[in-house]
């Protein structure tokens, strides 16, 4: 007999050919399991696929999934004979006059006479019930029969957004049995609720995530079903003949989808997290676009455990417009409870280097000045933190970011305190109220340039309209102030002695590549302990500091030499000798410190420097490095920088 299987639907994101894949990993590195927690069911085919293996639990926000849950997985008895008996009473089924479904749906998904067939259909199912002659699951069975014969004919490209006006109509509707296998369904949990909710209360030895990727909502897609299923009779609207579904939308359609999955993982009890996320990211047409980044998803997933990532091509389910090249699907496994570091790519992504273009900035320096950093650091203070590459990498119970410059801190700390989705979409209407280039959206051709020449002749004039907008503005709005940056030459920082930024317009603007170095460092500042702190390095008040458990980073400006800030007498020979005398005290008190500097300068020795550490018996670290943006106004070809860290330990 020709029977469904309970993959046998067509639904947005469905793992039925990536099953194989994630038993792989789940097989490979999920040991000693029992139980697997499908936290978004879907159509329930990776619950079914692991049925035999492990007791399931399953969930879904919509009732139609659930329903279907309740028919493959449930664990009430079904009396097949019946089942069978019933689907033919109700294929024969000759429906009286118009009903709820034919007057509001004639001729849309299904034709009228199908239409009529399904409330007739429906009806019965719920008088078959009241009357005490199926139970709860096997309403289940006969409902989810239904939706499946309706999906199968359904006039559309694999979801209910719309209808192919004109297509043909003529097939029959015509239920089928479901191809239930019950004998390993014992032990089984089925549930219709918010999975962030549910999380606290289910204990499960694996825990899937597969969540929605992007803004396409499960409820809009499946409203028609969903209707089906619920049988309420809801007034309908629009061409698509929609429900009102505000009751049943995901958060993770929307941009709190990160701070939603970061509830999701807190909250779960379980010995393995495995999440299911494609990198459609960028590739696809703005409602594609995955809502929860690779950085979002492995930074959440480490505050619970070691990560690892699995890849594989895939193909997915699209709408028809948009085509995906060198789509990938992806697994990220977090085992519970183990925080070993082992994952090669796992440690690159926690490196993520600051969106601002900080002169001197110590990204390319990190690993050289984490090999001389102390191993025993509690609470480490970033001091003169600039762009802050350091502070955000580090590693440390408390970090704590000082500079002495007000906006910079303003900014970091706004980014800390929101998601990337309101800052991304704050600064791109930024963009266009002030009339700024998009290539991320547009390209270079649409601007009359190439990336080579860049887009900065394009915005020049608007840009200046931005800067003098800021300069008057009392308030220094953090966004208006990134704005800023990111158009100014070379994404860096300079203030004039009136205190305005004065850098001229650069080359690029707010494209792909400093969108994502965006995204990755919001997501490190926000999954550590940091806070930002604006006061010179003389206002710390040395009494409060406890020294056994702390630790001082700093880069200050270099007096040899000049960069973007320290123009206009911004540090010098004075400067120096007042940092030396306060980390002379730093040193008193038992403060671990560790001062970066150059000793060398395009063949200018920096006497003072020296003089200081061998009066001290302070040791000097040579670092293997070339400052070569280190200035603007010039490369060095007279001779590379020394650049070097003073350390009193």
């Amino acid at each position: 007999m020709d029977t469904y299987k309970i993959s046998n639907r067509r639904y947005l994101g469905s793992k039925t050919r990536l099953l194989p894949f994630i038993d792989d990993v789940i097989t490979e590195n999920c040991k000693k399991c029992s139980s697997l927690f499908d936290v978004f069911g879907g159509t329930g085919v990776v619950g079914d696929y692991f049925n035999k293996r492990y007791e399931v639990i399953e969930n879904d926000f919509l009732y139609s999934n659930y329903l279907c849950f309740e028919a493959f997985l449930g664990t009430e008895k079904v009396n097949e004979k019946k089942i069978l008996r019933l689907i033919d009473i109700l294929n024969d089924l000759k429906p009286r006059g118009e009903n709820y479904y034919s007057k509001n749906f004639a001729d849309t998904y299904l034709s009228k006479a199908n239409m009529k067939k399904v409330g007739a259909i429906r009806d019965e199912i719920n008088r078959l019930f009241s009357d005490g002659k199926i139970n709860v699951r096997e309403r289940a069975v006969l409902i989810t029969a239904l939706l499946y014969a309706i999906d199968h004919i359904a006039n559309t490209v694999g979801h209910y957004d719309a209808y192919r006006k004109g297509a043909s109509l003529d097939k029959e509707l015509l239920i089928k049995p479901l191809e239930i296998d019950s004998k390993h369904n014992y032990g089984n949990e089925i549930y219709n609720t918010d999975s962030n909710v549910l999380a606290e209360s289910v204990n499960a030895d694996i825990a899937y995530i597969d969540p929605p990727y992007n803004s396409r909502q499960y409820a809009d897609a499946y409203h028609f079903l969903e209707n089906v299923a619920r049988n309420e009779k809801p007034i309908v609207e629009g061409v698509a003949r929609k429900m009102d579904r505000s009751a049943i939308k995901s958060r993770y359609n929307t941009k709190s989808a990160p701070k939603a999955f970061a509830e999701l993982v807190q909250a779960l009890n379980a010995k393995y997290i495995l999440v299911s996320y494609n990198n459609i990211g960028e590739k696809a047409n703005a409602r594609s676009n995955a809502k929860i980044s690779d950085i979002e998803i492995i930074s959440t997933l480490e505050k619970r455990g070691k990560v690892k990532i699995f890849e594989k091509e895939f193909n997915s389910f699209t709408t028809g417009k948009t085509k995906l090249e060198d789509h990938k699907e992806r697994l990220f496994l977090c085992e519970v409870g183990v925080f070993e570091e082992s994952d090669k790519l796992n440690s690159e992504v926690k490196k993520i280097q600051s969106p601002l273009n900080y002169t001197g900035g110590k990204f390319r320096l990190l690993p050289q000045l984490e090999e001389r950093f102390p191993s025993d650091i509690r609470v480490f203070y970033d001091i003169f933190c600039g762009g802050c590459n350091v502070g955000s990498n580090v590693e440390a119970g408390r970090i704590v970011c000082v500079d002495n410059c007000k906006e910079i801190v303003s900014l970091f700390s706004f980014l800390k305190e929101h998601t990337f989705a309101e800052v991304d979409e704050k600064l791109r209407k930024m963009i266009a109220d002030f009339g700024l280039s998009d290539t991320s959206a547009y390209g270079y051709e649409y601007y009359g340039c190439n990336s080579s020449n860049g887009v900065g002749k394009y915005n020049s004039k608007n840009y200046i309209r931005l800067r003098d907008s800021y300069n008057k503005d009392s308030n220094k709005d953090p966004i208006k102030f990134l704005l800023l940056v990111i158009f100014a030459f070379n994404n860096q920082i300079r203030f004039n002695k009136k205190g305005e930024f004065n850098l001229p317009v650069g080359k690029r603007d707010y494209n792909k590549a400093l969108s994502r170095k965006l995204q990755g460092f919001m997501s490190n500042i926000q999954r550590k302990n940091v806070s930002f702190v604006a006061r010179s390095f003389e206002e710390i008040d040395l009494r409060s500091i406890r020294a056994k458990e702390s630790f001082f980073y700093l880069d200050p400006p270099y007096s040899l030499g000049l960069a973007a800030y320290n123009e206009n007498g911004g540090w010098s020979n004075e400067d120096d000798k007042r940092l030396f005398v306060f980390l002379e005290k730093c040193n008193k008190k038992g403060i671990r410190f560790a001062l970066s500097n150059v000793m060398e300068h395009k063949g200018v020795r920096n006497e003072a420097l020296l003089d200081w550490c061998l009066k001290n018996q302070f040791n000097i670290n040579y670092l293997d490095y070339s400052y070569n943006n280190s200035n603007y106004h010039s490369l060095h070809k007279q001779g590379e920088s020394k650049e070097v860290l003073i350390t009193n330990y």
